[in-house]
């Protein structure tokens, strides 16, 4: 099942120009109608049920078909979304309820410097590459460097710039 929107629940955002799901679904398949102020999935064929919607409404107006790993059929799946972690509410056909919290993050959020490790970046209109630190151009070409005896037998070329 693909995601449904309960329109008694959804509040379209509080009325700006974009929803969360908008904002989030990966397949732009979450569109706002502008007259009732509701938010919609214009192609539910094309929804993977990735739950990112799910997880993101303010108002917990977007449902899916749990997953059959963790919710038999007849089930449904309520997430929370805190800063830290989903807290997840499944309610059984049979009436029965569990819950459990599943991370968010493994680090304090802000404290990954995703550059850590890579030089500072240099000159833009330098051509070398982010991690290189010269510019490697090899004076011959692999031809130049195999003589015409050597064309007959496995040659395993190495570059000449670097010392082994």
């Amino acid at each position: 099942m693909p995601s449904f929107v309960d329109v008694e629940k959804c509040d379209g955002c509080k009325g700006g120009e974009k929803t969360a799901c908008m904002y989030v679904c990966p397949n732009d398949l979450m569109v706002l109608d502008e007259q009732e102020m509701k938010a919609y999935n214009q192609e539910p064929q094309a929804c993977w049920e990735c739950y990112s919607c799910v997880k993101i409404c303010p108002q917990g107006a977007i449902a899916v078909r749990p997953y059959a790993d963790f919710a038999p059929l007849g089930g449904t799946s309520t997430p929370l979304l805190s800063s830290e972690d989903v807290m997840w509410t499944i309610q059984f056909r049979n009436g029965s309820v569990k819950r459990f919290k599943f991370p968010t993050r493994t680090t304090p959020e802000g404290s990954i410097d995703p550059f850590k490790g890579y030089p500072e970046p240099d000159n833009i209109e330098d051509e070398k590459q982010y991690t290189e630190t010269e510019l490697l151009i090899p004076e011959q070409t692999i031809r130049q460097l195999v003589e015409q005896e050597d064309m007959d037998h496995t040659y395993v070329w190495q570059n000449p710039n670097v010392q082994a």
